[in-house]
């Protein structure tokens, strides 16, 4: 409906309306019923004892999890644009009576005004007093008739805006289900590939699994052995050089030159992207061009990190233009080396203070 059109009605109703009238599962439940079914599963699978079998276990039902997840989401996709569809084809009819209704109205009001030129006078002369009552009653009748046609506008017009404005919820609903159908495939691919990844690390072997998941450990407790025992080194500034990329801890606690930075809050790990890197205050610990070879979170390689709940703690990256590892804020420099699972892992730390720090693992 045109903004010209929306104004002549506006007009209109103000002049005759009285302030008076002012996959894994087939439909959504199906898939809700599976998507609890597999939480439950979920939930016993991470109680059991920690071994191959139970964590390919706990990997299947995860997948199993994402996959009724995203059916769940495709079929709300699917009802949501059938409403949407539905809703188009509402307004469409309501356009095209609102359309015939102003028409009407218009007709009436100019009706109106050609009666309003008739003067009193011009009644009194009509020959017969009845002709007199029939055409006051007519005239009643007509504005009546008008006020009810004025309403009904009003109603066709509060519904058409009511309608249009539901379609437009419906669209951001349907974008925002999208959205997430698109996080959704890629938590499903994410778990699928965690599966293949574990498979092929520890080639099917109870003895090799056990052996990654205490390298894994071995090196959580390094970095908190470092905490307890580091070497206060002294006061650093924002982009300082701090240490050089390096590989120790292989072959146990490393596969090949990287750093693994973290950074903790309170003791508690957190995202390094929250702090680092996207105009935030904090510098990157290396220069560009950054590879992360594994992001913070659940990754394909993040099954080993049991103590974490299978979270991977930080970042591992490389620089394709320098080794030299840099103070990503101002902060006091601890450094420290541990034992790793029989290799020797060197560790720098800074304390930024407010429960802020930065861990740097593998240097020189």
């Amino acid at each position: 409906m045109s903004s010209l059109k929306a104004l002549i009605i506006s007009v209109l109703l103000i002049v005759l309306i009285k302030p008076a009238f002012a996959a894994v599962c087939n439909n959504t439940q199906d898939c809700q019923d599976k998507i609890k079914e597999y939480e439950e599963k979920l939930n016993q699978a991470r109680q059991e004892k920690t071994s191959l079998s139970s964590q390919i276990k706990l990997i299947n039902t995860k997948v199993d999890l994402a996959q009724a997840r995203l059916t769940k989401t495709e079929s709300e996709i699917v009802l949501i644009k059938d409403e949407i569809e539905e809703l188009g084809g509402k307004i469409a009819r309501l356009n095209e009576s609102l359309d015939h209704l102003s028409a009407v109205l218009l007709q009436k009001i100019v009706e109106g005004y050609k009666q309003r030129n008739v003067s009193f006078f011009e009644i009194m002369l009509l020959p017969q007093a009845s002709t007199l009552a029939n055409q006051m009653k007519y005239i009643h009748v007509a504005q009546e008739n008008d006020r009810v046609l004025a309403l009904r506008t009003q109603q066709v017009k509060v519904n058409f805006s009511e309608q249009k404005d539901l379609r437009e919820e419906k669209k951001q609903e349907l974008e925002e289900l999208e959205r997430q159908l698109e996080v959704q495939k890629q938590e499903l691919n994410s778990q699928i590939t965690q599966k293949q990844t574990l498979l092929e690390q520890t080639k099917s072997d109870e003895k090799r699994y056990q052996e990654l998941l205490g390298q894994a450990l071995a090196e959580f407790q390094a970095i908190n052995r470092a905490i307890e025992t580091g070497q206060k080194v002294g006061d650093v500034k924002k982009g300082d050089p701090i240490a050089l990329m390096g590989n120790t801890g292989y072959p146990y606690c490393s596969t090949g030159p990287h750093l693994h930075f973290e950074v903790r809050k309170d003791g508690t790990w957190t995202n390094p992207g929250d702090y680092v890197g996207g105009g935030k205050d904090w510098q990157m610990p290396l220069p560009e061009p950054i590879t992360i070879t594994q992001e913070y979170g659940v990754t394909p390689w993040s099954w080993r990190y049991t103590y974490s709940g299978g979270v991977h703690t930080g970042w591992d990256m490389i620089s394709g233009s320098s080794d030299v590892i840099r103070a990503v804020a101002d902060g006091v420099l601890y450094s420290s080396s541990q034992n790793c699972s029989g290799a020797i892992i060197k560790i720098k730390y800074i304390d930024h203070g407010g429960g802020l720090m930065t861990f740097y693992l593998h240097v020189q």
